[in-house]
């Protein structure tokens, strides 16, 4: 069983969620013309379900970029109880312990799962549904989601601190690949060298990625995930190895998430719990903690990591 979260001394308990009651929910995959009901649904929850909304802003309902299938549950009237994204991804939006087994039922059937990322507490739950015929675990990890609202502090400026160009290509990849082995143990460069590629290229196409390069050299660089007007979600954060310690990644990141609160009313990331060097530079830069996320690295086929 997976571990419970610092707060929660019950197996599959959560804040909010309604136990199981009946038979199980049916979750059925969903298609492009449901979007605009998803997008509201998840909208109740903006800081809880950024992922998904980024993706399907992104992307639409229905892409293969997405790299998995969304899936839904609707009560006796219609309406959307749960909403999930399943494939190289898992996350999840659900009302009740029933809709979670419902998506677990649904991650059960494919081999291809990479990471299962959710709220303490009901990745619990999932996993609970979810692990007695499913893919084994490779790696469990304790993150902590932090923000950042206004007010914020001002540090010196980087004015050179912009959005990736095309021509960037070749120091983001190395960089963001970096980012990926420090968080899940897998080099995608060894796994997946083309496709990896591919995806760091498409985020600099989507002006999804923020870079500061100094007489040729990649200093600082971080991602935008998700960027929706309600939250945006920043990860990948890097500071070239030669470049750590001189406070270079604390007036980026600040700088950076000044811009991005232009635009939205939060900015949000995860760090590892272990990562305590990753925790105190975001304190530095103002974020606070505001919740608690599991994530399990699933044992699968490498191929596709990041």
């Amino acid at each position: 069983m997976y571990p419970l979260s610092a707060t929660d001394t019950r197996v599959g308990w959560v804040p909010g969620l309604h136990q199981a009651e009946g038979s199980p929910l049916k979750s059925s995959p969903l298609a492009a013309d449901e979007e605009a009901e998803v997008m509201a649904f998840l909208r109740e929850r903006p800081t809880f379900t950024f992922g998904m909304a980024g993706f399907i802003r992104d992307n639409g309902l229905v892409s293969a970029h997405n790299r998995g299938a969304f899936y839904g549950c609707r009560d006796q009237e219609g309406r959307f109880v749960g909403v999930a994204l399943i494939g190289h991804y898992v996350l999840f939006e659900a009302r009740s312990e029933n809709v979670i087994a419902a998506f677990a039922g649904v991650a059960q059937r494919r081999r291809d799962l990479h990471l299962l990322l959710g709220q303490s507490g009901e990745v619990d739950t999932f996993w609970s549904y979810y692990a007695d015929g499913g893919q084994r675990p490779r790696l469990f990890c304790r993150e902590l989601l932090l923000e950042l609202r206004w007010p914020v502090g001002v540090l010196k400026p980087v004015p050179d601190l912009r959005l990736a160009e095309p021509n960037d290509l070749d120091l983001i990849v190395p960089s963001h690949a970096r980012s990926v082995v420090e968080e899940s143990g897998i080099d995608p460069l060894e796994v997946d060298p083309v496709n990896f590629r591919e995806r760091c290229r498409r985020r600099i196409e989507q002006k999804h990625t923020w870079v500061w390069i100094n007489n040729g050299k990649l200093i600082f660089k971080a991602e935008i995930v998700s960027d929706t007007p309600e939250v945006i979600y920043v990860e990948g954060v890097e500071v070239n190895p030669a470049e750590r310690g001189k406070g270079y990644g604390l007036r980026c990141i600040s700088q950076l998430s000044r811009t991005l609160l232009h635009r939205a009313p939060s900015v949000c990331l995860l760090a590892n719990q272990r990562n305590t060097a990753a925790q105190a530079f975001y304190r530095k830069a103002g974020y606070k903690l505001i919740g608690y996320y599991d994530s399990i690295y699933l044992q699968e086929n490498t191929k596709g990591a990041g």
